[in-house]
């Protein structure tokens, strides 16, 4: 079987190399000049646990699985990666509280070695701090992105598929013969299976595709999160999480393989795509971070980058789930659409792949 891939960012190629893995022949279709430039390469470049994640969610269901399968998959392909550990930490009654209720629900999902500890072994951790109680997750960590997708895009040509960069798909159309795919300039090929996993273009290829039912094409949310590098030694080991926001995870110590220190992201909502950081932002990043660290210093925090969350959820709805809508859930053969995969997407890569390449079936 022939199978379309549209997107090359880090599910696009998960999922490429599960379907390659099943002895079918795939082609990755990528808008841009590279593998993972858009909401791939703009992230925390974090291994989650899969502590939050409502119960027989998508999220829940393929993170816990995926982050063993990734730290297996880093350590036999090569992949730069470090078992870093996280805590989250509550800084007053009420966090207390919801940090009880984030243990007890990443107990159901299956996180491994967690434990709820008191400020006396915070302080042995990590001195710098503040807080009134924290959950340790040793087995939150690290990932070089950008080595990973490459480790991703080999596997994929070793198994005979390969990646069409600056390949724009602007319709698709269901024939007997399968899947008329429409490019620029009046081009076409014919494919068995197509799979949507265009991230923030997901929806605008869903809408091009005939016979897909549109009612099913959930609304996009664009969600901005920026992070600002801080200037100075890092001084925490493992990553530093609040209690989650609205929208997110809160405002929080990343930490990067090359060893700098950076703080990120928030929750901007956006209305068209952006990716410049505006410097005023970072009185908002003072206040947040001085919360569980108190001592970081002024002028220290400089505008790094940003990346955009491709949210089926706007600003004051309750967060939705992944959607992997399959040929099971919406009656049409051989096409599966992912909507809305945001983080924990690059952990839960690995599973989401194995997931739609068994969908195909």
């Amino acid at each position: 079987m022939q199978v379309l891939v549209v997107g090359a960012g880090v599910v696009g190629l998960g999922i490429a190399r599960a379907v390659a893995r099943a002895g079918h022949e795939v082609i990755v279709a990528e808008a841009e000049s590279g593998i993972g430039t858009v909401t791939s390469s703009r992230h925390s470049e974090v291994i989650h646990a899969g502590l939050y994640y409502p119960t027989d969610s998508l999220r829940a269901r393929h993170c816990p699985r995926s982050r063993r399968m990734l730290y297996a998959y880093c350590a036999t392909r090569g992949v730069p990666h470090r078992k870093t550990g996280k805590l989250v930490v509550a800084t007053n009654d009420v966090e207390l509280n919801k940090l009880g209720e984030i243990y007890k629900q990443a107990q159901i999902n299956g996180c491994e070695n967690l434990a709820l500890i008191d400020v006396a072994a915070v302080k042995k951790l990590e001195p710098e701090v503040f807080c009134v109680g924290a959950m340790n997750s040793p087995e939150t960590g690290i990932i070089d992105s950008h080595r990973y997708m490459l480790a991703l895009h080999g596997e994929i040509e070793d198994h005979g598929g390969a990646v069409a960069l600056n390949t724009r798909i602007e319709r698709l159309v269901k024939t007997p013969a399968g899947w008329e795919v429409h490019f620029g300039a009046g081009e076409t090929i014919v494919v068995d299976a197509v799979i949507n996993a265009a991230g923030l273009g997901a929806q605008k290829l869903a809408r091009a595709t005939e016979g897909y039912p549109q009612e099913r094409v959930p609304k996009l949310a664009l969600a901005k999160g920026n992070y600002f590098a801080y200037t100075g030694r890092p001084v925490f080991k493992r990553l530093i999480y609040p209690t989650p926001v609205p929208g997110g995870l809160g405002t929080h110590v990343v930490l990067d393989l090359a060893g700098r220190m950076r703080f990120g992201p928030d929750v901007e909502w956006i209305e068209r795509e952006n990716y410049d950081v505006d410097p005023r932002r970072g009185d908002v990043f003072y206040a947040s971070i001085r919360k569980y660290w108190p001592g970081l210093p002024d002028n220290s925090l400089v505008p790094d980058y940003a990346g955009i969350r491709p949210k089926i959820s706007g600003p004051g709805e309750p967060a939705r789930d992944f959607i992997i809508d399959t040929p099971k859930d919406h009656g049409v053969a051989r096409l599966v659409m992912l909507f809305g995969i945001e983080s924990p997407g690059l952990t839960a890569s690995l599973s989401i792949g194995e997931e739609v390449a068994g969908a195909l079936d």
